[in-house]
């Protein structure tokens, strides 16, 4: 009942603001086994570069983003990562408190380099607006002030927010409204990120 009732309160925040910021949110068994799975397919280079765009009609384009990506796939990567109870689990509670009617979700891992940003922009596309929810996941051990890869997001009508990329911090936030941003980093910066859809589609180069 306890944590129906704190999920209803993530749910009611993320309604009023559409984002909210959750710490401390994988237990330590789930968060141990993803650091150690991104840090297995970082050692086995499978991370690539990540471009913007649809799949078909995506580029590399420096100047906008610097991140490399390894996209998840139930089927193959299930046995191995713990994560996916954690996703399904979040996509029932958005359902249940949002009233939503999502059926599926795609994630990556995501890897700024030192040096690397995103500018500004929205998570939605032309001809494709499914995604619903963006979610994070940060798993940057010991960041500090002056680290850089902070999110900066822009809530409509509302002040700007500059968001810490803490360990086993995790953000919710909507997809077609939300402007956000990934400020330079100072040291690496290393996440899973990934949306909440309404309805399946191919795998795409794009994230937050």
């Amino acid at each position: 009942m306890e944590e129906q009732n704190i999920w209803e309160n993530r749910m009611d925040t993320l309604s009023q603001f559409d984002y909210v910021v959750m710490d401390n949110f994988l237990s330590f068994e789930v968060l141990s086994n993803l650091k150690s799975y991104f840090s297995q397919k970082e050692n086995q280079d499978k991370l690539d570069k990540a471009a913007i765009g649809a799949t078909g009609d995506s580029k590399v384009i420096n100047e906008i983003r610097g991140d490399y990506t390894y996209w998840l796939d139930k089927s193959r990567d299930e046995q191995d990562l713990w994560l996916f109870e954690v996703l399904d689990e979040v996509k029932s509670m958005i359902n249940r408190f949002c009233f939503l009617s999502l059926s599926d979700y795609e994630f990556h891992l995501a890897l700024y380099p030192e040096g690397s940003f995103y500018k500004k922009h929205l998570d939605q596309f032309k001809g494709r607006n499914n995604r619903m929810i963006s979610m994070i996941i940060y798993l940057n051990e010991n960041w500090h002030n002056g680290d850089g890869g902070e999110l900066k997001i822009y809530p409509e009508g509302k002040e700007e927010n500059i968001i810490a990329p803490l360990e086993n911090r995790c953000i919710l936030f909507r997809s077609d409204v939300l402007y956000h941003e990934v400020l330079p980093t100072n040291k690496p910066r290393k996440s899973v990120t990934g949306w909440m859809l309404y309805q399946p589609s191919p795998l795409i180069t794009v994230s937050p």
